[in-house]
């Protein structure tokens, strides 16, 4: 198989990642909660393939890295701070509703500058996005269940985890 055919269907992989995340987005826009978080979840599916595959072709590219640093921060970052927001804090924490999920946006997008310049081959550095996000789809399916300032103090420990210095093994790491 050429390589540039195992590039593209990586590659493929991580768009599905983008699209499920710039699709939740859309469902947020219409108010269909649900149907947002579960597009965050196909999201987190499709990033767990999109490296397994890179890896088990030989495809594995610094543009494919970097692509999907950039797909991870609209699916993990954008789309799961939007639901929250609108879901949760647009009425009634507006400002600093609005203040929180842009820290957590913004926590995101260093933590994947961080891993993206990193040399850690058998941890991450804080939390991954991908946890942050999934954490958040699950939450706003329970949100019916949880009190507001539960589910803002969750987001500022996401944001800070996600930042932090914190060593979480990477899976099929071996420890040292």
């Amino acid at each position: 198989m050429p390589n540039s055919f195992r590039i593209s269907i990586a590659i493929s992989i991580t768009f599905l990642n983008l699209l499920a995340g710039c699709l939740s987005l859309v469902a947020t826009i219409n108010e269909n909660y649900a149907a947002a978080a579960l597009l965050i979840l196909i999201a987190v599916v499709m990033d767990s393939l999109d490296g397994k595959v890179a890896r088990r072709l030989d495809s594995a590219t610094s543009i494919g890295k970097e692509l999907d640093s950039l797909c991870d921060l609209v699916s993990f970052g954008v789309a799961p701070a939007l639901l929250i927001y609108s879901q949760l804090l647009a009425d009634k924490w507006f400002v600093a509703g609005l203040i929180i999920v842009l820290v957590y946006i913004a926590c995101g997008a260093f933590r994947l500058a961080r891993f993206n310049v990193s040399g850690a081959p058998d941890y991450f550095v804080g939390i991954p996005i991908t946890f942050a996000g999934l954490f958040l789809a699950v939450v706003s399916l329970l949100a019916a269940y949880l009190p507001v300032w539960l589910i803002v103090l969750l987001v500022l420990l996401l944001s800070y985890l996600m930042v932090s210095s914190i060593r979480v093994p990477k899976p099929g790491a071996v420890p040292q």
